[in-house]
């Protein structure tokens, strides 16, 4: 793709990324096809085709209007697109980049609410009011340690999974115990900054970020084996700190470190024996989350995890497609949100399953608001 971005613009390295990602974009329409949004709306403005075009007229200083920041607005970063792309586009890190060179065009009230609520989900005194209100799964067992120690492991608390569901991160660490791991957690204050980077407060993000480098890099001096994540939303943030930096940075190297150190807990488990932990014989559907399939590139991973333990697991029809939650999606598209979302239940739900597993806190939430089937994070099946 040509483009014609202002020299005033080009000084600044993100326009320079902004211009290397959109010429490398063919226009082929590969990505319609499974860009949820398109496929809801029919609209080409819908789509990453049509959403790189916006991006790059307004990079290129021409007219942005409401209208256009609605469409980048109802883009959920599901990133599918990037599974599907054949030139390998970085419509992710575009996007944020897009949105980032927008935000300032918003109306005021748009402004006021997304940083309320940024503020409010990352503020765990604060969130913790409406968390123990909203709380999906409390603490089920007792807790395990290890036997003995044979190496350790930093784990990812969240920011609202310790609130709403605090069974998952108890959980793990029970599992990790039995396999003679210890466990050290962050503390909940510690976000990743996803949220802030989404929501295109890119300055608070880094500086969120770069306090976690600081701190867990001198943690990875002590021996630890891995960084683990347990929602997938936070393990792709984090995965991808070393892109966020350039390389001349004090913080590239730090970054890199981090990032290559992170493992999603599936990721991680699937290189151990399990053979010592116990299954039930309860039919399953999993969800994937598109941050675990299309953003850290780890399809079939869990589900290959649950079939060596015994479980089956029901095919899922469109499992490529998000459910709907993304984030604070959920909040700032509920229309659109909730019709994915019972799309997705429809095909979860075809096989009549004892429970639907998922392996990241927002799908889990969501989901669970759209049916009477239990709905747990997958770990949870293994404390037994």
């Amino acid at each position: 793709m040509q483009t014609k971005l202002p020299d005033n613009l080009m000084a600044s390295s993100k326009a320079q990324k902004a211009e290397e990602i959109l010429k490398s974009c063919v226009h082929c329409g590969f990505c319609l096809a499974t860009c949820p949004t398109y496929q809801l709306t029919g609209n080409e403005l819908d789509s990453p085709r049509g959403r790189i075009i916006l991006i790059k007229s307004a990079l290129e200083g021409n007219d942005f209007n409401q209208s256009s920041i609605q469409h980048l607005d109802q883009c959920l970063t599901c990133r599918a697109c990037e599974t599907t792309c054949p030139s390998s586009v970085s419509y992710g890190e575009l996007v944020d980049i897009g949105r980032e060179f927008i935000e300032p065009k918003r109306v005021w009230w748009q402004k006021i609410f997304r940083t309320l609520i940024r503020f409010t989900l990352t503020s765990p005194k604060l969130f913790n009011i409406f968390g123990r209100i909203f709380r999906h799964s409390a603490i089920q067992s007792l807790a395990i340690k290890p036997e003995k120690i044979e190496s350790k492991v930093l784990l990812l608390a969240g920011c609202v999974q310790p609130s709403l569901a605090p069974n998952i991160n108890h959980v793990t660490k029970n599992v990790l115990a039995k396999l003679n791991i210890e466990v050290i957690e962050t503390k909940q204050n510690e976000c990743c900054g996803a949220l802030d980077q989404h929501l295109s407060a890119q300055e608070t993000a880094l500086i969120r970020i770069k306090a976690n480098i600081d701190h867990w890099n001198n943690l990875l001096q002590d021996d630890l084996d891995a960084i683990i994540s347990t929602a997938s939303g936070c393990g792709v943030m984090v995965k991808d700190y070393s892109s966020l930096f350039e390389p001349e940075d004090p913080y590239f190297d730090k970054s890199k470190l981090v990032s290559e150190k992170t493992k999603d807990i599936a990721e991680y488990l699937s290189k151990k024996d399990l053979s010592q932990l116990k299954s039930t014989n309860a039919d399953i559907s999993y969800h994937a989350p598109c941050t675990l399939q299309h953003g850290q590139k780890l399809p079939g991973l869990v589900e290959g995890i649950l079939e060596k333990l015994g479980y089956k697991i029901a095919e899922v029809a469109d499992s490529h497609l998000c459910c709907g939650s993304a984030g604070t999606y959920s909040i700032f598209q509920p229309k659109l949100s909730n019709q994915l979302r019972k799309n997705k239940i429809v095909h979860l739900s075809k096989s009549t399953p004892n429970v639907i597993v998922t392996a990241n806190i927002g799908c889990l939430m969501h989901l669970s608001n759209g049916t009477k089937t239990p709905v747990k994070h997958w770990i949870e099946l293994l404390d037994n």
